[in-house]
C-alpha cells in the first residue's frame, strides 16, 4: 500500500457522513506504518475501542475507507482458538472479534450492515507476512508461499468491501 494522510483518510469513508470521517480518531504514527508491507490500513480507536477503521487502496488507486463496530463480548473469556475470516490467522482468546460494517448509501442508512471475525489488531497484513506472530497454543501449519497468502488475504478483503458496498 502507498502511505497516504490524514486528508486521504478522512476522504475516503463510504459508510459514515462527512462529519463523522472528521471526528473519527486517525492514528498519529501514520509516517512510521510499515507501507510496503500493508494491504490495508487497520487500526482500532484508542478512546472508544469498539470503533475501529479499515482504508485500503482499489484496483484503480483510489482509497476506499470503512467504519466498523467490534463486538465488544465476541472473543472474549474463551480459551479456545478462532480464525480470522480476511487472513486466516489463529488466535487465542481475544485475538479475532466480530467486527459489523454499515452498509454504504441507503442500504446503511435503512440499518443494514454486514459482519466479519478479523484480528482483533487489524494486523492481518503483517500476520500473512510473517512480520507479526499470533498467540496461540498451536497454530496450524500451512505451506502455502507467502505471495498466495497475500492474495487470497487481498481477495477476502476486497470480498468484504464490496460487501459493504453492495
Amino acid at each position: 500500500m502507498r502511505p497516504i494522510t490524514e486528508r486521504d483518510i478522512r476522504r475516503c469513508f463510504v459508510n459514515c457522513s462527512k462529519g463523522e470521517a472528521q471526528r473519527l480518531t486517525v492514528p498519529r504514527d501514520l509516517d512510521e506504518r510499515p507501507w510496503d508491507d500493508l494491504d490495508f490500513l487497520g487500526w482500532r480507536d484508542p478512546g472508544a475501542l469498539d470503533r475501529a477503521y479499515l482504508v485500503t487502496e482499489r484496483d484503480d488507486g483510489g482509497l476506499l475507507g470503512v467504519t466498523m463496530r467490534a463486538n465488544p463480548k465476541s472473543g472474549r473469556g474463551f480459551t479456545s482458538s478462532s480464525m480470522c475470516s480476511l487472513c486466516l490467522t489463529a488466535h487465542s482468546g481475544g485475538g479475532v472479534t466480530l467486527m459489523t460494517a454499515r452498509r454504504a448509501g441507503e442500504a446503511g442508512r435503512q440499518g443494514n450492515s454486514v459482519g466479519q471475525y478479523v484480528c482483533a489488531d487489524l494486523a492481518c497484513s503483517l500476520y500473512v507476512r510473517g512480520r507479526k506472530k499470533a498467540v496461540v497454543a498451536v497454530q496450524p501449519i500451512e505451506t502455502t508461499p507467502v505471495e498466495e497468502k497475500i492474495a487470497r488475504a487481498r481477495r477476502n478483503l476486497a470480498t468484504f468491501v464490496d460487501s459493504v458496498l453492495r
